[in-house]
């Protein structure tokens, strides 16, 4: 069996470490949109969420962690791929023939470097502002203290920079999921060319679903007016 450093000089493991990473990623950017959406129900429910998290303790310092190496080692691959299939390129090459099959060569195919390394810097960016970003505190239903993540979340989308700013990378997002989903899983070796077509409709379905779950929060809050939107209630 290969080590993982050999997994990772070969292109084959370099795939199929980029499909796991990926679709460990899809995942929890449903649980993330899932969390992020409680933000419209009860006038509580989005800070008991991020409390319950936090609450994890070292658990959740696992979890980020591995999340965290997710995150890097797609990107690592994903960059050595691009720089590889870049050097093996002829000079001023740029007519692409696939090899047997239907191509999936689009925009989004041919930017998922420019939209992974816009979307690693944003990655930052939205951790510095909400983890490590000040907040109050507000006393939750069961007694508990937690910070006001709903109310940090509020009055940064009401800044046009951060309201704009975050749909705009959420539209790279969705151009990244659309085409990162199939890719993920063909590199999974499920891949047949039969369902092929099938699992790029349903890579692209999803990822409208996910970018516009995404960006409704900031446009909403921003030209609902944030607590006197009706939907948004605040402390």
């Amino acid at each position: 069996m290969p080590s993982f450093s050999e997994a990772l000089k070969s292109q084959v493991g370099r795939k199929v470490l980029t499909g796991v990473t990926g679709v460990g990623l899809i995942i929890f950017i449903i649980f993330h949109l899932a969390t992020n959406l409680q933000v419209f129900g009860d006038v509580h429910a989005f800070n008991e969420a991020a409390h319950a998290l936090e609450s994890m303790g070292w658990l959740l310092y696992v979890l980020e962690a591995g999340l965290a190496i997710a995150f890097l080692l797609h990107a690592y691959v994903g960059i050595s791929i691009w720089w590889n299939r870049r050097k093996a390129r002829p000079e001023g090459y740029e007519k692409y023939q696939s090899k047997g099959g239907p191509s999936h060569m689009s925009w989004a195919s041919k930017s998922m470097i420019f939209t992974g390394i816009v979307l690693l810097v944003f990655l930052v960016i939205h951790i510095d502002t909400f983890k490590f970003g000040a907040t109050d505190m507000v006393m939750l239903p069961g007694g508990e203290e937690a910070r006001d993540l709903k109310g940090l979340m509020i009055s940064t989308f009401q800044q046009p920079l951060y309201a704009f700013g975050y749909t705009a990378v959420m539209i790279l997002l969705g151009f990244h999921l659309g085409h990162g989903f199939w890719s993920a899983f063909t590199s999974l070796t499920m891949k047949h060319n039969k369902y092929s077509a099938l699992m790029y409709t349903v890579g692209v379905i999803f990822a409208m679903l996910m970018a516009v779950g995404f960006l409704f929060i900031p446009l909403y809050i921003y030209f609902g007016g944030g607590c006197e939107a009706a939907l948004i209630q605040c402390q």
